[in-house]
């Protein structure tokens, strides 16, 4: 089977700019292709997730993939799927997202002897002349072609900005210079993105003659029609700090019977004959096999072998080997308890897994404690509001789990 057809069947192929000529690229390796990531915030989180697979699987097939961070892009704003216009940062809080951004995507990719390169827009867009741009680059698009597009529709609605409405030419510049620069033939990216891909081809076929090519992934959806990866807390983030590994283990192990088999073959690495054999013919009680190993196979990915272990282990401890729940005990702290800080001993006593301090510093000496998926060794640690806000997973021993947070 060849790749190409691979991604079809694992259900990553939305849109091309031309089925055959994409297909004759990524099956004979040729493809030097760019997938950008907007640092807005200071992690990804799940919906990153199909490119960041899509990009893995082509590598493998001889592919050179170009991870673009959009440093320069998020200065503006993208405003597909959006109803209102996306908070200003500083060029300061972008460029720490990004240093982020590099740790999380070397996950994924194999940057060594340049199998993959990352790039970063801000390199080249912060350096442009504006009206120099408009004359070479803005005479090249039809504003009432831009308009029609679906990544402005939900804004133009509600009033769309002049800033975002440069979006779409500074994302077809990215291309454009790309190409030029490090013989870029393609871009790969979101199905939302499909107007501003194929305005990055026609800007490189107006200005160059030359042919580019674009495929879009699906946008990561359940089988109920939601975004993947929302929940109670917001986005799930691939950052530990901001969902706990056991949080994220517990996610994937917990989706529909529906989204199960799917997912396997959407975002994970498990051969398709595997899948179909293995996991596709599981019905009923049965799919939690499938869902133990998504969960494991994406947690792994994530936060490595061992600490998907422990966490697979824990939810078997906490909830029984074949249940599967989103809750555990848990304990609210006042924050008046927690003040600039509460020390890890009266943590214990606040919330019960302690009778006293003197208790509480002998598990920690012990080694029996383990709070968000790390060993505490020290009496004297101390976790602050922030760290209880999103929910701290507490682990007394090997069976005694709580969470505990704020109100």
């Amino acid at each position: 089977m060849t790749i190409f057809n691979e991604l079809k069947q694992r259900g990553l192929v939305a849109q091309t700019s031309g089925e055959e000529a994409v297909a004759e690229l990524i099956n004979g390796g040729k493809a030097v292709f760019y997938i950008g990531f907007d640092p807005t915030a200071d992690s990804l989180h799940v919906g990153h997730f199909l490119p960041l697979i899509l990009m893995r699987h082509l590598q493998k097939a001889g592919n050179t993939p170009i991870a673009l961070l959009g440093a320069g892009t998020t200065m503006v704003g993208d405003p597909s799927g959006r109803t209102d216009l996306r908070q200003m940062m500083t060029f300061e809080q972008i460029g720490a997202n990004a240093r982020r951004f590099k740790v999380q995507i070397a996950k994924f990719i194999d940057f060594a002897n340049g199998r993959a390169h990352m790039v970063n827009n801000a390199d080249w867009l912060m350096e442009l002349n504006y009206v120099e741009f408009l004359r070479e680059i803005g005479t090249h698009f039809s504003v009432n072609r831009m308009l029609s597009a679906e990544c402005f529709k939900s804004r133009y609605e509600h009033g769309l900005s002049f800033i975002e409405f440069n979006y779409m030419l500074m994302q077809s510049y990215d291309f454009f210079h790309l190409h030029q620069t490090m013989s870029c033939n393609m871009q790969c990216g979101g199905d939302d993105q499909w107007a501003n891909m194929l305005a990055g081809t026609e800007l490189i076929r107006r200005k160059l003659g030359h042919d580019a090519h674009v495929l879009t992934i699906p946008l990561l959806l359940t089988s109920d029609g939601n975004k993947m990866g929302k929940t109670a807390k917001g986005a799930l983030w691939l950052d530990a700090e901001k969902a706990s590994p056991f949080d994220f283990f517990q996610y994937f192990r917990n989706v529909s019977d529906d989204d199960a088999v799917p997912f396997l073959k959407r975002l994970t690495f498990i051969p398709l004959g595997e899948i179909e054999s293995e996991y596709a013919v599981l019905k009923g009680h049965e799919l939690n096999r499938a869902k133990e190993r998504l969960a494991v196979e994406l947690t792994a990915l994530i936060h490595g072998k061992e600490i998907a272990a422990e966490a697979s282990e824990a939810a078997k401890s906490l909830f029984g080997a074949g249940a599967a729940s989103d809750s555990m005990p848990s304990a609210v702290l006042l924050e008046s308890d927690v003040g600039d800080g509460i020390a890890v001993t009266d943590l214990l006593v606040k919330c019960g897994l302690a009778p006293s301090k003197s208790e509480a510093r002998r598990v920690i000496e012990q080694g029996g404690l383990v709070i968000k998926d790390k060993k505490v060794d020290s009496v004297s640690a101390v976790y602050t509001a922030g760290d209880l806000k999103p929910g701290l997973i507490v682990r007394k021993g090997k069976k005694t789990f709580m969470r505990v947070s704020l109100p």
